[in-house]
């Protein structure tokens, strides 16, 4: 249950309508306080550095054969860890990849880029029908059509783990500490699937949306089969004690700093970034890889009244690029914008038509978030420099 009276964060622009994110009495957001240890001294990054090597060290092969796997995209993130995993520590790893929706063009050329830099890669596409039906599912019911990606990016590496015998998985950064939510594993250099459906399902499980969409009508019988959803489920708990499978965050080990690895992708990996700004944000980096990716943001927006600017200025500032007033004047700009430019692939994907994708989008709207005047939705508040409690928008 989100809270009714809507309250932004004193030092970066979240709000406190962010799932899980806490603010402390000074009204200051929990992953503002991390960033504050990260980059202070409250964290002994040498320490964590030999607890690195000490893992790498144990886990690395003696004949050159894969020891690590590496779920990524080719993004900036993937890449400074698989790049520094071979080149700096001596580590074998093999890239998986679970495949965007739709590449864009940029997305797969660096991709390719990558590959072309002396890495192995594996790409897991999933069948094509049945992921456009459980997308389409999963934006009905749930208000993110992005929800199958992220089963299948968090799921199939452990599955791939499993059949290559390879005990260790490297993902980039814990996000429910860097971005803000739940802090149980902030001391921890890696989690459990145990914690898949309370941190990234929201509550519902693969198997009951595939429950739902069959009850809908929109898968077969024959589709239910549990092979059709292997890999966008967690491997039998049993089988990865056996194997002492475990998956880490680089950003235990490293600060993490998003913009940084951006440098250093570029440098080492060919990564090239847009030719502009990506739509509803400043930036030309980020998340660039899926042309559904937009749509994920953009029901953020609706559901929570921040977006994509909100998310990429409040990392901003708290990495210090930039300053709360400047985070705020981008989002007030650019968190609104409507994500036009992949719009008619995103109907065309779902099946759908226009009026009835502004159906759904209209019913993950809170009213204590939006409310209609004229016959248009405006937000009540937006971040401000005024009050911790926001202002009246300017724009619709």
């Amino acid at each position: 249950m989100l809270p009714k009276k809507i309250q932004f964060c004193s030092r970066c622009v979240v709000s406190n309508q962010r799932p899980r994110t806490e603010f402390d009495k000074e009204g200051v957001c929990n992953a503002c306080r991390w960033a504050e240890k990260k980059f202070g001294d409250g964290v002994d990054w040498d320490k964590r550095e030999k607890e690195l090597v000490k893992l790498l060290d144990k886990h690395r092969s003696k004949d050159g054969s894969f020891d690590v796997l590496v779920p990524g995209s080719a993004g900036k993130d993937s890449a400074l860890v698989i790049h520094q995993l071979k080149h700096k520590y001596g580590m074998h790893p093999l890239q998986v990849t679970w495949a965007p929706f739709i590449y864009t063009d940029i997305g797969f050329q660096n991709f390719n880029n990558m590959i072309q830099h002396g890495f192995d890669g594996i790409t897991m596409w999933p069948n094509g029908m049945l992921h456009r039906k459980l997308s389409r599912v999963a934006f009905e019911l749930k208000g993110d059509p992005f929800e199958p990606f992220v089963w299948g990016q968090k799921a199939m590496p452990f599955q791939l783990a499993l059949r290559f015998k390879i005990p260790l998985i490297f993902y980039g950064e814990n996000g429910e500490v860097e971005y803000g939510g739940s802090f149980k594993n902030a001391s921890k250099p890696h989690e459990s699937p145990d914690d898949w459906d309370e941190l990234y399902l929201k509550g519902a499980g693969v198997n009951e949306i595939i429950q739902k969409a069959y009850k809908m009508g929109i898968l077969s019988k024959e589709e239910m089969a549990n092979h059709n959803f292997e890999f966008y489920k967690a491997p039998a708990k049993k089988d990865v004690k056996r194997l002492g499978l475990q998956m880490h965050w680089w950003s235990y080990y490293k600060p993490w700093v998003p913009q940084e690895n951006y440098y250093y992708a570029a440098k080492n990996t060919g990564f090239e970034a847009n030719t502009k700004r990506t739509d509803a944000t400043y930036s030309k980096a980020f998340s660039i890889d899926d042309r559904l990716d937009p749509f994920h943001w953009l029901l953020a927006f609706i559901k929570f009244g921040q977006g994509r600017a909100t998310r990429e200025a409040c990392s901003d500032v708290r990495c210090g690029h930039i300053t709360r007033e400047e985070a705020v004047a981008l989002v007030q700009r650019y968190d609104h914008e409507f994500p036009a430019t992949y719009f008619n692939d995103f109907l065309t994907y779902l099946g759908m038509t226009e009026k009835h994708f502004w159906q759904i989008i209209d019913q993950y709207r809170q009213p204590h978030i939006w409310k209609k005047e004229k016959g248009k939705w405006k937000l009540r508040f937006v971040v401000s420099n005024k009050s911790v409690y926001g202002e009246t928008p300017k724009n619709p």
